[in-house]
């Protein structure tokens, strides 16, 4: 299966059509009022819909990837797509909506197994020399995923219900199910060697309270105990980790590979890029609806702009990141990330669409140069027999900083906008606006300390 020029590419295609199911989950964003109304929920309880899924996935990821050093790419693949093909299906046809949260969890697994995976699979399948255009075209299937979630989604809710936006992915998951039985057995045997357990549960205790108590993090005013339990939990868990990752022969992730300021900053920046970007996601759509008043679909096609720049960047980074120091390529994609946001942020009470559009798309342009950078340093760093643990990594700093976005960003808007003085909407476009240049600051900052540390390659 070769083509002229290279090795086929069908490989890179199947792993890429198992992934797309992830990504297509920020589909489940227009779904929240179908929600609602199908179970008769109090607005706030759509929150567990989330949470369930993500808190599952981010605390799994590192083991996950450690089993797939282990056990082999492929086979972790071939499972995480037959178990979301039934997590799909769980999701679509549960009768309650604790029914929902269960199969969201058994959801939040299928996608950990996946994205654990994901990225060493791609790159085992072709030769070294290809590792960042694989990891290029690997990261533009999450843009090609976030570009359509909201856009036709949108479009198969409104005409066949709730359930279309985890429905229709069962078939995708099944499909790349059944092809990655054709993807090549890996000539490298399975490791025999034991798995670290308990480091994987203590790794999941601190991930997941960390990530509760972010998302309680705006009750840490109240007289509230369970944000405080939620921290504390989250600092044991990561400290009995720690501990455990010290003493063990094999651990989940070695953790000297921090010991390295410049490995650990890279890891920092990537989490604080997700946090900047989720900005769009969190606050746009509001801005599209009640200030532009676009009409849903209209309104889905400008979001997917950012997506769709992430998804042409990262085709482009894997060819930059092999003639240019990744660190170069990482910081001029932080630059134009920054760029992107404070464009947004102008947006005022008369809407400017090719500006929104542009800077959308030169903010998703930013992350995806920013993204495939990261992930060509992170498999360089990390032995090539540990590539399960380099890209849940990878993936873990990706939702953790989402995570942290949607908290951290929601309280400076709301903060600004309470405090603006103005009447609405004045008072939303002043919160909104801030909040963009607050979000801008963090890549340019980035980009100002990467500048004068001189990231070494």
């Amino acid at each position: 299966m070769t083509r002229r020029g290279g090795p086929s590419l069908w490989p890179l295609l199947v792993v890429g059509l198992g992934t797309l199911v992830v990504p297509l989950d920020s589909a489940v964003n227009i779904d929240f009022p179908f929600i609602v109304r199908h179970f008769d929920l109090p607005i706030p309880m759509i929150q567990w819909v989330v949470i369930s899924y993500v808190l599952t996935q981010t605390s799994l990821l590192l083991a996950f990837g450690r089993i797939g050093d282990m056990l082999g790419y492929r086979r972790i693949f071939l499972i995480g797509t037959g178990w979301s093909t039934l997590a799909f299906l769980g999701c679509a046809l549960a009768p309650s909506y604790p029914a929902l949260l269960a199969a969201r969890v058994a959801q939040g697994i299928g996608a950990g197994l996946i994205l654990s995976c994901g990225p060493a699979l791609a790159t085992s399948l072709f030769p070294e020399a290809m590792r960042t255009r694989t990891l290029g075209l690997y990261t533009m299937m999450f843009g090609i995923g976030g570009a359509l979630g909201p856009s036709v989604f949108g479009l198969l809710v409104e005409r066949f219900g709730w359930s279309a936006v985890f429905s229709f992915r069962a078939p995708i998951a099944l499909t790349a199910f059944l092809l990655a039985w054709l993807l090549p057995v890996p000539s490298r045997p399975a490791r025999r060697e034991a798995f670290d357990a308990a480091g994987g549960a203590f790794l999941a205790l601190g991930l997941s309270f960390m990530l509760l108590a972010l998302n309680q993090a705006h009750h840490l005013g109240e007289m509230s105990l369970w944000p405080v339990l939620c921290v504390g939990l989250s600092v044991a868990g990561f400290v009995l980790f720690a501990r455990q990752e010290r003493r063990c022969d094999r651990p989940i992730i070695d953790l000297r590979y921090f010991r390295s300021a410049d490995f650990t900053a890279i890891n920092l920046a990537h989490a604080l890029i997700n946090l900047s970007a989720f900005a769009i996601m969190l606050l746009a759509p509001f801005y599209l609806s009640f200030i532009a008043r676009m009409p849903v679909p209209l309104a889905g096609l400008v979001l997917a702009t950012s997506p769709l720049g992430i998804a042409l960047a990262a085709s482009l980074a894997g060819r930059l990141a092999a003639r240019h120091q990744p660190r170069l390529v990482a910081l001029l994609g932080a630059l134009a990330s920054a760029a992107g946001l404070f464009g947004i942020s102008t947006a005022g009470a008369e809407a400017d669409t090719l500006v929104l559009i542009v800077s959308m798309f030169v903010q998703g342009f930013g992350v995806g140069l920013f993204q495939v950078a990261y992930f060509d340093i992170l498999t360089v760093t990390i032995p090539r027999e540990d590539r399960g643990v380099a890209g849940a990594l990878g993936m873990a700093t990706r939702s953790i900083g989402v995570v942290t976005g949607a908290t951290v960003l929601m309280l400076i808007f709301q903060t600004l906008r309470a405090t603006s003085g103005l009447a609405e909407p004045q008072a939303f476009l002043a919160g909104f606006q801030g909040t963009f240049r607050i979000a801008a600051v963090i890549p340019a900052v980035l980009v100002l300390l990467g500048l004068m540390r001189r990231f070494r390659s």
